[in-house]
């Protein structure tokens, strides 16, 4: 009788675990991949898992991750922003062009030109956030297509400010930030921690995350309880494009350049953090860690790839790969909740 009453309550704690696994499997499955990816890199290559080859993938990562936090708010809404490579790279590319504008201007030996030109810059990635804004919520243009045509203006406005030319001179604040370091860690690494918490605790325990939430959730629901549904999309779309800004100036400072279509690569590997970490692209569910996570798995693949001797063709063939395992979970997790809700 009792092995029979064992056996029962073991069946219900199976029969309770299978749902429990299959409603976190967005979350899980990238978890499991970072394990294995780094497993096979650590027994591949010695040189591998060690302390200096971690501080390099956090370096590599650092514009991603800063790119990747307002991104993430935008997906978990439910939308899309494609332009984020472009305006992170018109934004670098802006700094420079005003630094090297205004550098003949100094009063009383102060800097102020860094500092304006780092404010104009700041202010021109909000702009053209603001365009997506209103492109989306006054307009109704799909953010698919709104932030394509961006994607389009921004690269036009690069290609006016640098005309075919590269700039070296940026502020030194964002020299600091981009390519200084402190006590051995880079600067770029502690903005762009800095960063992802920030955008973790204003999704977590602000009223304004919650809304974000709310709004990739269900935003019929949104509307009917009063929420301003498009201030909050506008508000995402911006944010988007100030991180991207502050990104795209960053990454100047560490490559040392600023140069058209600089940042084109950096469209994908920021969308991929994002879902490969488990952040639903149907809005309402994932946030910063699942961001956190897809960052490591990304720079974990691409670093680990390095260190083993492979075709560097190949390489783009298994991070696309990748990326498609990853839309595959995230859109088989999506049914299963709609199948659960049913």
């Amino acid at each position: 009788m009792a092995s029979s009453e064992t056996a029962l309550a073991a069946g219900q704690r199976a029969r309770g675990l299978a749902p429990f696994l299959r409603s976190q499997m967005r979350n899980i499955a990238p978890f499991l991949t970072l394990i294995f990816l780094s497993g096979f890199f650590a027994l591949a290559s010695p040189s591998f898992a060690t302390l200096d080859n971690l501080g390099n993938i956090l370096t590599q990562v650092s514009v991603t991750g800063i790119i990747a936090v307002g991104l993430t708010f935008v997906i978990l809404c439910a939308e899309i922003d494609l332009s984020i490579a472009s305006i992170a790279n018109v934004t670098g590319i802006a700094v420079a062009y005003f630094t090297l504008q205004d550098s003949y201007v100094n009063i009383a030996n102060i800097p102020l030109p860094g500092v304006v030109a780092i404010l104009l810059s700041i202010l021109l990635c909000a702009l053209l956030g603001l365009v997506n804004a209103l492109g989306l919520t006054v307009i109704g243009i799909p953010s698919f297509i709104m932030t394509l045509a961006m994607m389009q203006i921004a690269a036009g406005v690069s290609a006016l400010l640098v005309r075919g030319q590269i700039a070296y001179k940026v502020p030194s604040l964002i020299t600091t930030l981009g390519s200084g370091s402190i006590g051995g860690v880079p600067w770029l690494v502690i903005v762009a921690a800095l960063m992802l918490l920030g955008g973790h605790l204003v999704l977590t325990y602000t009223r304004f995350g919650r809304y974000v939430y709310m709004v990739g959730g269900n935003r019929e629901a949104a509307e009917y309880s009063g929420l301003n549904v498009k201030l909050i999309l506008g508000a995402v779309m911006v944010i988007s494009a100030v991180c991207s800004g502050i990104g795209g100036m960053l990454g100047v400072a560490h490559f040392g350049s600023a140069q058209q279509n600089e940042f084109d690569t950096y469209l994908l590997d920021s969308i991929a953090a994002v879902v490969v970490g488990g952040t639903s692209l149907f809005g309402g569910r994932g946030g910063i860690g699942n961001t956190i996570v897809g960052l490591f798995v990304l720079g974990v693949l691409n670093n680990g790839l390095d260190h083993v001797n492979i075709d560097s063709f190949l390489k783009i063939l298994i991070r696309g790969l990748i990326l498609l395992l990853a839309l595959v979970i995230n859109v088989y997790a999506q049914r299963l909740r709609e199948k659960a809700v049913e």
